[in-house]
């Protein structure tokens, strides 16, 4: 898989860039043929995760968030079936290998930003987590500013949908991501 580095977003002549601006420090594109190759990809992407990492999920519904996140859980030795949390918001699966737990979130239902994700105390447990929320653009950006970003979207080749290759972006965010060949794995 061949990583892409992006260059960080330009000011216009006579400007500053703004403070706080984000620019993507990586990018991967990977495409996958499977909810197996995607599980697969999962278990890859664990391997670069760490505690205090924060994993947003972007795609349609039954797009693969929630078996790449099943892949994650596996590549991470966590306990429990890691299924959507879409009913409970929310599932804590803990490291039987003494790594960090897996905190699963789903944000479809929740409406508002970070005050409104608040009361799962997301900032306490990111520490000592990785956190993955899907659906989670624009709700929690706040809690990190060192974040992969992955967007998962239905291929289309020769006007028709192709029904299990899926179209995977994963995109390093903040200073965490900068190292040159952090996402080479991918």
């Amino acid at each position: 898989m061949e990583e892409v580095p992006l260059e960080a977003p330009r000011a216009p002549l006579g400007q500053t860039p703004q403070q706080g601006a984000e620019a993507p420090a990586a990018e991967a594109r990977i495409t996958v043929d499977s909810p197996e190759a995607m599980q697969g990809l999962g278990r890859t992407l664990a391997g670069l995760l760490r505690p205090g990492d924060l994993v947003l999920l972007t795609g349609e519904l039954g797009a693969g968030k929630t078996t790449l996140t099943r892949g994650l859980g596996e590549g991470l030795g966590v306990r429990g079936a890691v299924t959507s949390p879409t009913f409970v918001i929310a599932r804590v699966h803990p490291s039987l290998s003494g790594g960090p737990a897996l905190v699963h979130v789903d944000a479809y239902r929740l409406g508002g930003g970070l005050d409104e994700m608040e009361d799962l105390d997301l900032d306490v447990s990111l520490p000592e987590s990785v956190v993955v929320v899907e659906w989670g653009d624009g709700k929690v950006e706040e809690l990190s500013d060192d974040r992969l970003h992955v967007v998962i979207a239905r291929a289309v080749g020769h006007e028709e949908v192709l029904d299990d290759v899926r179209e995977v972006s994963v995109r390093g965010i903040g200073g965490r991501w900068a190292a040159p060949g952090a996402l080479a794995a991918l």
